[in-house]
């Protein structure tokens, strides 16, 4: 006797469970991701590019000896480029926005300490570290086609290059990490306390990022009001 087709499987809808849960994240620091105008990558791109042709510019801008970095340059981005005001705006309002969604408060002050271009090659690395300033960031400018395999093939974790936030520890329904692919014009803010590091990557590529340093209120920033 002929197999009869078989009709499609049927699958039970989900039921909608009868205790609604709603998940709440209370604890840790918010991070917040955002987009590099291209305008904006393309200029500090533009502007890295000749301040590394400059020996003696090259030489003023050299930011590393006050840096953790562990790279080959890391060089302070020039008064003369934020005078026309576009990066420090971006800053500002990219910061403003992520304090208000955060905690619903609205900024008044944003005053700029530092910002440099970290130049990082094959090898190179920054360890785990905090800056200083209230508000700190990092913004992607040029990324390598590919940061290289691990040295065991079998790996299902491949963290060249990427940055890795830390804070507290990996517990129960808590991870201590956050580990993040760089991407040209991916954005990312963060509180000035949270660790960081950035792994080395095996190309022969230049891996180019922007950070900075800021103070806001010192009301919002300082929740024990001492």
């Amino acid at each position: 006797m002929p197999l009869q087709p078989k009709g499609p499987t049927l699958i039970p809808p989900i039921k909608k469970p009868s205790v609604q849960v709603e998940v709440i994240r209370p604890f840790g620091p918010t991070i917040a991701k955002t987009k590099i105008p291209q305008s904006l990558v393309d200029s500090l791109n533009s502007h890295c590019d000749s301040w590394i042709k400059d020996k003696e510019l090259r030489t003023s801008l050299n930011h590393g000896s006050t840096l953790a970095g562990n790279v080959t340059e890391e060089l302070k981005i020039s008064e003369e480029f934020l005078a026309d005001g576009k990066l420090v705006k971006f800053l500002e309002d990219s910061v403003r926005h992520w304090i208000e969604s955060s905690i619903g408060k609205r900024i008044k002050k944003f005053e700029l300490m530092s910002a440099w271009i970290v130049r990082q090659f094959q090898h190179e690395y920054n360890p785990v570290h905090t800056h200083s300033g209230h508000i700190s960031g990092v913004g992607y400018l040029k990324v390598p086609n590919s940061f290289g395999d691990t040295y065991q093939k079998n790996k299902t974790s491949n963290k060249n290059g990427h940055i890795q936030f830390i804070h507290g520890n990996r517990m129960f329904l808590c991870n201590g990490t956050k580990t993040v692919l760089p991407k040209v014009g991916d954005f990312y803010l963060f509180p000035n306390y949270l660790y960081h590091t950035v792994y080395p990557f095996i190309s022969n590529e230049e891996r180019r990022s922007f950070s900075f340093n800021a103070y806001i209120d010192e009301g919002i920033y300082n929740v024990h009001g001492d």
